[in-house]
């Protein structure tokens, strides 16, 4: 998938690793139904190499293309996140998602699966602009409706008292 981004740790003597990526828009090509088509990423990878297993960190920053959530225009959301992934060497299945079990001839890791998964779930699940940045007109045509739709609605009597809590 990603060769660039694999990491070869046979050859790493024990201790401290550190590995930086850029990532752009040809990254996330290679993941079909991705939510992300484009954006900017700087990747840190810390792959701390002990005897029987490696604790790699992630850390993503930067920005994706993605709709905002009030007027659907495009921006760059901001991206923040780290994690731990634990590489161990073995062959039983394990359900721990922050655990990933590499078989004995494995000779490198493959982190891109691991990257993508990070920047997703780093990303504002309901990202949007900045105050003032939002497409105006939308706003407006989001406000009109939203002006006509408490015009047509009867006041119920049982709700009211609750409503004022809302105030």
């Amino acid at each position: 998938m990603h060769k660039e981004l694999d990491i070869p740790f046979v050859g790493l003597k024990q201790g401290v690793h550190n590995f930086n990526f850029e990532i752009g828009n040809t990254f996330f090509d290679d993941f079909p139904f991705s939510i992300i088509e484009e954006g900017s990423i700087s990747v840190e990878l810390s792959l701390d190499k002990k005897d029987t297993l490696m604790v790699g960190t992630y850390k993503v920053s930067g920005t994706v293309l993605t709709n905002c959530a009030t007027c659907n225009e495009l921006f760059d959301a901001p991206v923040d996140g780290e994690m731990n992934i634990y590489y161990k060497f073995g062959h039983e299945k394990e359900e721990d998602e922050n655990l990933i079990v590499l078989p004995p001839e494995a000779y490198k890791i493959e982190p891109a699966q691991q990257i993508y998964e990070l920047i997703t779930v780093s990303l504002n699940a309901n990202p949007r602009h900045k105050d003032g940045e939002c497409n105006q007109e939308v706003l407006s045509l989001l406000n009109s409706y939203q002006r006509r739709a408490d015009e047509n609605e009867e006041s119920d009597p049982r709700w009211d008292k609750l409503n004022k809590l809302n105030k």
